[in-house]
């Protein structure tokens, strides 16, 4: 159990290559322990014949995945990486408790080393996040810190977005301007140190001076509401301020849904849940219906409560992750798919939601090994089945 924000924020480490969000209606709920022990590989990487990145552009798509700094300790992660993907975002590194943990200087070396890596592969690189709008996540000296009142705080947004961005500028093609800003459990706006000072509104100003301090960038509202029970008034509440976004002119293009599946999958004996299929689609359909792009931005499929066998897990695993890109890539407006990370080594599942029988999670593409696995086929497949887009 974490009990407070600043031991959360300063014993994250390799932790925090978790996520944009925790897929959780608050990171107190967390059944957060000690990850399975992962032995060293015994092979050497399976590199694809085919990228996924080359079956997504061949359908006007880009296929990527989630890199963090610690990526660069591990060579052949890195060649999986390279062979399949033709996009990458940030784990941790473009976040404010990792470029400023404490009042001072922007530190971006990490975040710089990810962006010159992407760009020597000739890789896509996306941005996140310009405003993370959960306490749990915002530095304490930011919390702490005395705004005189709505304009105050309004010049602290605008001056972190304004130097991130621009320090970028068209190295980063799309920013995830606001993450999670909604309260799963009430499907309001949650009630951060921003909120408090700057007034709801705070969002739409984010929005606002993202789009005039990175005028080529696509511009994200990115969330973690997904199809499964329990997740009706999050839905709700997102469907609600993306209306808003609308009605108020916010500069806003596209909805980020970031795929996190089967998030509370420990409590099926039997499988995976019945996702709400049709609650969801026609959830999107509202959302394309007032014209937003779609991307999936941090896909992985949980598998806490699944077969302890590693073969009946990974087709389960691999039969729910298609069933759901399947339903993403039929709209056209989904442009990306973005996993968090690609191999079984390289996932903050690993130690969330842990397995009571202690094995090694696989909720990725490749596993400990390098190795390709079902899952990895699935999203081939989907992509396949994919219609083109148009230009």
């Amino acid at each position: 159990m974490i009990t407070n924000r600043r031991s959360f924020l300063a014993g994250t480490g390799s932790l925090l290559a978790l996520t944009a969000c925790a897929g959780v209606s608050e990171i107190s709920d967390l059944d957060q322990g000690k990850s399975a022990f992962i032995p060293a590989p015994d092979k050497s990487p399976a590199l694809p014949e085919t990228s996924l990145s080359s079956i997504a552009k061949s359908k006007g798509l880009r296929f990527g995945t989630a890199i963090g700094s610690d990526s660069f300790k591990d060579a052949d992660y890195l060649k999986i990486i390279a062979a399949e993907c033709d996009t990458l975002v940030a784990e941790n590194e473009h976040k404010l408790y990792t470029i400023q943990p404490a009042s001072g200087p922007m530190q971006l070396s990490r975040g710089d080393e990810l962006v010159a890596w992407g760009e020597a592969k000739q890789m896509d690189f996306r941005g996140h996040v310009l405003l993370w709008n959960r306490m749990e996540f915002t530095p304490d000296w930011v919390s702490e810190k005395s705004f005189a009142g709505r304009s105050d705080m309004e010049n602290f947004v605008a001056n972190y977005i304004k130097n991130l961005t621009q320090h970028y500028g068209q190295k980063i093609y799309s920013w995830d301007v606001v993450n999670e800003t909604i309260d799963p459990k009430t499907g309001k706006m949650r009630d951060t140190v921003f909120v408090e000072h700057g007034g709801e509104q705070i969002v739409d100003f984010a929005f606002h001076k993202a789009r005039e301090f990175a005028p080529h960038a696509e511009l994200v509202y990115n969330d973690y509401m997904i199809w499964e029970h329990g997740n009706e008034s999050h839905r709700y509440g997102v469907l609600k301020l993306l209306e808003g976004f609308r009605k108020r002119g916010t500069p806003i293009d596209t909805f980020g849904i970031q795929g996190h599946l089967g998030i509370n999958v420990g409590n099926s004996k039997t499988g995976y849940p019945d996702p709400q299929a049709k609650e969801w689609q026609a959830f999107i359909d509202e959302i394309v219906g007032m014209d937003y792009n779609l991307i999936v931005s941090e896909f992985d499929v949980n598998d806490t409560g699944l077969n302890r066998n590693p073969e009946i897990r990974d087709q389960e695993v691999a039969a729910y992750g298609k069933a759901f890109l399947d339903l993403m890539l039929s709209y056209e407006q989904t442009k990306d798919i973005l996993a968090w990370g690609l191999c079984d080594r390289h996932t903050w599942l690993q130690t969330w939601w842990p397995r009571k029988d202690g094995v090694i999670k696989r909720p990725t593409l490749y596993d400990i090994n390098y190795q390709p696995k079902p899952l990895r086929e699935a999203v081939a497949a989907a992509l396949h089945a994919a219609p083109v887009r148009k230009a």
